[in-house]
């Protein structure tokens, strides 16, 4: 139980941060884009550093999952990619991060791509995990 409280908090902590390190590039990107002039009213940067508080939660949290042995792996991935992007599709309409509703494709366009670096980097962290696995099992091989 110890452990998996301190898993959390890892994967929790390191969530939060990468959905605040994406927020401040893409806030970066938007700066430059509008020569300087980019600008947040009535508490918008509050709602999207909240709304990255959400995000990082969202997907780190449900991390958990992969602790379970008796869960197979391709339920695992849905259980916390789809609870992670379910949270940051409502996250992103609430706080404007899908585009206005006057051009809907637009927020399809910038959902989809937003989804992706969220598997890209779920991906990412999954042969990251495989290759220490691999490692491991290698150590272990050579210790008989």
């Amino acid at each position: 139980m110890k452990e998996t409280m301190k898993d959390l908090l890892k994967s929790v902590v390191i969530s939060i941060g990468m959905a605040m390190t994406i927020f401040c590039l893409a806030g970066i990107v938007f700066d430059i884009g509008y020569k300087g002039t980019f600008t947040l009213e009535d508490y918008r940067f509050t709602k999207m550093v909240i709304g990255c508080v959400l995000i990082g939660l969202g997907f780190g949290v449900p991390t958990v999952v992969y602790r379970k042995e008796s869960i197979p792996m391709p339920l695992k991935v849905l259980i916390h990619m789809g609870t992670g992007c379910v949270i940051y599709t409502v996250v992103a309409y609430a706080v404007g991060w899908m585009g206005g509703m006057n051009n809907i494709w637009q927020g399809v366009i910038i959902g989809v791509i937003q989804l992706a670096v969220a598997f890209v980097i779920w991906f990412c962290f999954s042969r990251y995990y495989r290759a220490e696995a691999k490692k491991m099992n290698e150590k272990i091989q050579e210790m008989k």
